[in-house]
Formats: C-alpha cells, structure tokens, sequence
C-alpha cells in the first residue's frame, strides 16, 4: 500500500508532463506550420492542413509506433482543436505572424523540437519501450511533423539538411531518459532535457554546426 501511495503522485506528474509539452509543443508547431503554408501561398484549407500536419504528425506517428491506439490526436479532441485554433489565429493575423523575424521564428521552432522530444521520450518510457528506442520516438515525435510537411508541400525534409535539427531531439531524449534512469525527478528531468534540446539547436543554427555531408565535385 505504502509503494502505491508513493510513487501514485510520481506518476501523475510524470502525465501531466507529457500533457503539458505535448499541448504547448502541439499549439508552437501548428503556428510554425500555418506560417510554412502561408509562404506557400495555399489557401486557408492548405494553412489549416498543414498546421494539423505539423502538431500532430509527429505525435500520431510516434503512438501508432509504441501501440498507444487511437493516437492521442483522434482519442483526445483538444489536440486537434489547438492545431487547428492556432492554424486559425495565425491566419487571421497573417500580416503580424509573417511579420515575424527569422530569430523568432528558429526560436519558435526550437522551443517545439524541446517540447515535442520531452513528451514523446517520456511517454515511450509511460508505454515500457526501452530506453533507447523512447530516445528514438522523442526524436521522431519532434521532426515528424516537419518531415510529413515537407514531403506535403514538394521539398527536401529539413530534418535531413539543417543544422543538428534531428540530432538536438535525440540529444533532448537522451538527456530525459538518461536523467529519468538516475533517478532525477520527473519535472527536473524534463527543464533539463528541454534546455539541452533548445540549447543545442541555437547553437547549431548561430555557429552553423552540421553532421557530415558528402559534397559532389
């Protein structure tokens, strides 16, 4: 009974951290993909698609991959309502949201690479995967979106040529599980593994940093 008790409040702040990023992570994508939409000059049905691609993308993938079916995003209707409210609002306000400059936006996207790794890491491990496949689902579940939007809108997945994009994930989740398995609190576990995600890939962007390449003559 004592063990019940114990680790009962561990585990429920352990979902609620996996709610809390994936609902923020989910709300920041669907903005960042109502802006890749706009620059592509679709119309509001391609806005709000595309932002429903990029928030839940990821996240749907990543469920059907560890068995959580239905995917959050069919099972729990306030994902779709937040992409497609963000998707919205950032067309409604298109001048001030494409006004927007570059540093904010790699913030912007940054912070929900952070968000996205942490919830879909963490929630493998909630599903017993093991620890190094859950660092790969936090990793799918943060470029996902982004590679399913590209593919989308006829363009080489940024995943797959920006500057430690998919790797800052990977990194993110390591951190996260790494974290988890020493035994570090849940919330302390997941500020960390999010500051490391969101570090590297500033960093990344500022100093240029890339994996290898193979450049042709």
């Amino acid at each position: 009974m004592r063990h019940s008790i114990t680790h009962a409040p561990s585990k429920a702040r352990v979902e609620w951290i996996v709610l809390v990023a994936d609902l923020v992570g989910t709300a920041v994508f669907a903005v960042e993909g109502a802006i890749a939409a706009m620059h592509a000059q679709l119309d509001l049905l391609g806005v709000m698609v595309i932002a429903f691609i990029v928030a839940l993308g990821g996240g749907v993938t990543r469920d059907l991959l560890i068995g959580a079916t239905p995917p959050k995003a069919v099972a729990d209707w306030r994902y779709p309502a937040l992409a497609f409210a963000m998707g919205g609002v950032a067309f409604v306000f298109h001048e001030q949201v494409l006004g927007w400059s570059g540093s904010t936006l790699i913030v912007l996207d940054a912070a929900g690479l952070a968000l996205f790794a942490v919830a879909g890491a963490q929630k493998a491990l909630n599903f017993g995967i093991s620890p190094f496949v859950s660092m790969l689902m936090g990793t799918i579940t943060g470029v996902g979106g982004g590679v399913l939007r590209d593919i989308v809108l006829a363009r080489v997945p940024v995943v797959l040529q920006a500057d430690l994009y998919a790797s800052s994930a990977f990194v993110g989740a390591v951190v996260l599980i790494v974290g988890r398995r020493l035994g570090v609190p849940p919330v302390a576990a997941a500020l960390l593994a999010g500051a490391a995600c969101l570090l590297l890939r500033l960093l990344s962007v500022h100093f240029g940093w890339q994996l290898p390449k193979v450049l042709e003559a």
